[in-house]
């Protein structure tokens, strides 16, 4: 099996000051762990987040345009966010999908343009509460996954990163057991390794839904789970640094 690094992403949504920004690059001058670090906050603040974390920590936006440029007011390109240092770009954000209506092919197309412009992108999947009751889960990830797939081909995802994220555990305290999540990430990685195996193998997985300090290590235990996509614990500086210590 390859030897995958981790990643911890922290996903501010629209959270944070400037002050935060400060206490997030204090501690994280001081990480000497095993994970790679990207930090996602606010737009207004991608550019003062480039210039003060360390440069061991990667900056990354949480959305962008399915444009390049043009007649677009309010919207974000993958050229410019290349610009203001970020690497990363998170795409499909299940509030994204559900408040914005982004349909897999909006999202297929943001993927598409993030690379382009040479950011990694940090794809989500996940089903609702309903879907998962209804025994539907594996149905709908391989959908919002293989609609990517599809688009852009498998070589894509060598420089990509993949986060399922079960709508019904984001920021309701609820989360997918270690077991529970393992057995959806062996279904994506599986379902990858039917187009390319050695990319399926190699493609980091993360988690995101109400991961914690208390629970991050049982979840990265997984041998399918190579990370986390963090929401309200990338909040504080010490949680967030917990978190990503328990990446190993």
């Amino acid at each position: 099996m390859n030897k995958r690094t981790p990643l911890v992403a922290g996903n501010w949504k629209m959270n944070g000051r400037q002050e935060l920004l400060g206490d997030m690059a204090q501690a994280l001058a001081g990480y000497h762990g095993e994970a790679q670090v990207v930090v996602c906050p606010p737009f207004p603040y991608l550019a003062a987040a480039r210039a003060t974390l360390p440069e061991t920590v990667g900056v990354g936006g949480q959305n962008l345009s399915d444009q390049e440029d043009g007649a677009f007011t309010g919207e974000v390109s993958a050229p410019m966010l290349a610009e203001v240092g970020c690497g990363h770009v998170i795409i499909g954000h299940s509030e994204r999908r559900a408040l914005y209506g982004e349909t897999d092919a909006c999202i297929a197309d943001k993927f598409a343009r993030a690379q382009a412009a040479g950011l990694v992108p940090i794809l989500c999947v996940g089903e609702t509460l309903e879907e998962r009751e209804a025994g539907h889960t594996e149905q709908v990830v391989r959908r919002q996954l293989l609609a990517v797939v599809d688009a852009v081909g498998i070589a894509a995802f060598a420089q990509a990163v993949v986060a399922y994220e079960p709508v019904w555990a984001i920021g309701t305290g609820k989360t997918a057991s270690p077991e529970q999540a393992q057995e959806v990430h062996a279904d994506l990685r599986r379902t990858l390794a039917e187009k390319d195996p050695a990319i399926a193998d190699s493609l980091r997985l993360l988690y995101g839904g109400s991961v914690k300090a208390d629970n991050a290590g049982l979840l990265f235990a997984q041998s399918d789970i190579d990370g986390g996509l963090i929401g309200g614990a990338s909040l504080t500086a010490d949680s967030f640094i917990a978190i990503c210590q328990a990446a190993k």
